[in-house]
């Protein structure tokens, strides 16, 4: 079993950027950033539960990793970047603490590299149920209506809140939920000391306007970038700049790299 994956060809010996979206996105997420990459051959995955995806699923973040594994190995991948968004960056940093072979850096936007305490884990994982029975039994324009007036999405406008919807109101309600409580962050092992310690390269996107995850960054990566004119979901909301950041910043590393 492996994921559905949109693939864009580009130069060898570059390494692979493999995308990862979000909850309730799909593979086509992050295409506007790295359509501006064409240098590097991109993978963009649907996560279980999601896209074309839909129909598989997992049930822990282990059982993520495989899949993912199993994934890159199906399409021959054997160096690549990991560039995942919240949810995506959650699974990301789990993979890369790992030590997979093959991996030569991460770049995360907006994810949190896990909960420090069981108490803290214990209540997610109560919120996440109770979104969970939501995607289940509620109308999912109600749903995600509720899911983007979150206080981390307080920099969205009524249009712009109204747009996410509309593109999320058709998915499969009970996927998203198997996905949502399998890879719930409190589910999610802490994993800062494992990224402090990485022998890989980290680097850290934030929208400018997301407060949690600008005081989250440091603690995730030594290289953290402030992204303007954005919020949480900071590709969607300025790709040119995430984009450029990109192109800047991978050349260096593989160049650097031994």
């Amino acid at each position: 079993m492996i994921l559905h994956a949109e693939i864009q060809a580009g130069q060898q010996p570059l390494p692979w950027l493999i995308f990862l979206h979000g909850f309730s996105g799909d593979s086509r997420e992050w295409q506007p950033v790295g359509g501006a990459l064409t240098a590097f051959p991109r993978l963009y995955l649907d996560l279980p539960g999601h896209g074309a995806s839909a129909a598989t699923s997992v049930d822990s973040f282990t059982e993520m990793d495989v899949l993912l594994r199993s994934t890159l190995s199906r399409y021959n991948i054997l160096n690549y970047w990991l560039v995942g968004y919240s949810l995506g960056g959650r699974i990301a940093m789990f993979h890369a603490c790992q030590q997979p072979t093959g991996l030569q850096g991460l770049i995360i936007e907006g994810g949190h590299p896990g909960l420090a305490d069981e108490q803290a884990r214990a209540a997610r994982r109560e919120a996440d149920e109770a979104w969970c029975q939501r995607l289940r039994h509620q109308p999912l324009t109600e749903v995600f209506d509720a899911w983007y007036r979150q206080p981390v999405f307080a920099t969205l406008s009524e249009t712009e809140r109204a747009a996410r919807v509309a593109l999320r109101n058709h998915k499969d309600g009970n996927a998203l939920a198997q996905m949502l409580a399998a890879t719930s962050l409190g589910c999610q092992p802490d994993l800062r000391a494992a990224l402090r310690d990485a022998l890989f390269p980290v680097h850290y996107f934030f929208g400018e306007h997301d407060r949690k995850f600008r005081a989250l960054a440091g603690e995730v990566a030594r290289h953290c970038y402030a992204i303007p004119a954005a919020g949480h979901n900071a590709h969607r909301e300025n790709p040119a700049a995430v984009a450029a950041l990109l192109a800047r910043i991978l050349p260096l590393e593989i160049k650097d790299r031994p």
